[in-house]
């Protein structure tokens, strides 16, 4: 084989593996825009559960926040409200949708200026349903030795 046929096909296999499926492409559209996070539940455990969500603030926190996806730089927001219970103010995210089953969002903290402030650290959610008005994402976590959900419903304003 001749070296440009060699590096045809590399390009070519490189090209493919980067490239988002149509569904993830979808899902991305729909993520675009301001959503509020009107509940965090858990599914899989028993008895009462209170967390940290993203090493940032107490679960009740976020309840009521705004989730901004901005899909043209894949940069974005979220704000929570100040209270005695939690620091209010914008965190800044750069985030993307990943091909799985269930596809994922994942995001990771950036700067004002769009520079990583986590170093490379991040997050993934499972997209477990998405339509142009209503979102639910979904993760596990363990405590102790069970596996327990952690559900975030979003409606887009």
């Amino acid at each position: 084989m001749n070296k440009p046929l060699i590096l045809l096909i590399a390009l070519a296999m490189g090209i493919q593996s980067c490239t988002v499926s149509k569904d993830a492409r979808g899902q991305r559209n729909f993520l675009s825009g301001t959503w509020t996070l009107n509940d965090v539940s858990y599914e899989n455990g028993s008895g009462s559960f209170q967390s940290v969500l993203f090493n940032d603030a107490k679960d009740i926190c976020f309840e009521g926040s705004d989730w901004y996806f901005k899909d043209n730089n894949s940069t974005g927001r979220y704000t929570l409200a100040a209270s005695s219970l939690c620091q209010g103010g914008d965190r800044y995210i750069r985030w993307s949708v990943i091909d799985g089953n269930p596809n994922q969002l994942q995001f990771k903290f950036i700067d004002d200026k769009n520079k990583d402030i986590s170093g490379g650290l991040g997050y993934r959610l499972n997209i477990s349903s998405l339509t142009e008005n209503q979102m639910t994402l979904k993760s596990n976590v363990s405590v102790g030795a069970d596996r327990v959900t952690i559900v975030y419903q979003f409606t887009k304003k």
